[in-house]
């Protein structure tokens, strides 16, 4: 049987998608929030859709954030997706709000072409994340975005996509990994990604993620609809 995962449901937007990707993938999951909280034990996964600072706002109840971002640093596995992405970074344009700060950096808006951008772009695996073992694979993801993270850390972009230039389209660094597109939209390519994240979260492998990630760099956690 296939890790089972806790599936934050406070955040909006995409939660059936998820909920419906995880079943055709047979991956169990646990659905959390402030009245049924996660203890640790199971990887997360937070499908955030919609402006950021309501995002971070319901998250705040009863300080769920606070119990999310200490699991993660603390090393439970985490996955984002969409503005489950941007809440990691310190600050967002959007609300002019405070995100989790769990990597260091801003979220800012695009400045160029139809915004928000809407449709299926092809992601390539940063060049910082080319040296390892299994490089993560390319391809087209479906894309609903206005705005795009900005990391002060290079070194955590784990895919870029081109939109008038080159933007961070995921990030990975130790137990963290979070897409800025949404994997249960992309069809075949985009259950890939998940798989291969569960995979690497997976009984066993879970732990290992709290020293570090599997190409063996250290995680050093910082502290501390659109999207």
């Amino acid at each position: 049987m296939k890790t089972e995962v806790d599936l934050v449901d406070v955040a909006g937007g995409n939660l059936g998608s998820v909920r419906r990707c995880l079943d055709r993938l047979a991956v169990p999951y646990n659905l959390v929030n402030p009245s049924n909280p996660p203890d640790g034990t199971r990887p997360i996964i937070l499908p955030g859709v919609g402006n950021f600072g309501a995002v971070m706002e319901n998250l705040q109840k009863d300080g769920f954030d606070r119990l999310v971002k200490n699991l993660v640093a603390g090393g439970t596995p985490y996955l984002g997706i969409c503005v489950g992405m941007q809440i990691l970074f310190d600050w967002g344009e959007e609300s002019d709000s405070a995100g989790l700060g769990l990597l260091s950096g801003k979220v800012v808006k695009f400045t160029q072409g139809k915004i928000p951008q809407i449709g299926w772009n092809r992601i390539e695996c940063a060049d910082a994340q080319q040296t390892t073992s299994k490089p993560w694979p390319a391809g087209y993801v479906y894309f609903v975005n206005s705005y795009v993270a900005q990391p002060d850390n290079s070194q955590d972009i784990l895919y870029v996509a081109d939109y008038f230039g080159n933007f961070c389209a995921a990030v990975r660094r130790g137990n963290i990994c979070a897409f800025q597109f949404h994997p249960e939209k992309s069809g075949p390519f985009g259950q890939t990604l998940l798989t291969r994240w569960l995979e690497s979260v997976s009984v066993g492998g879970a732990n290992n993620l709290k020293k570090s990630d599997e190409d063996g760099r250290v995680a050093r956690l910082s502290g501390g609809g659109k999207c």
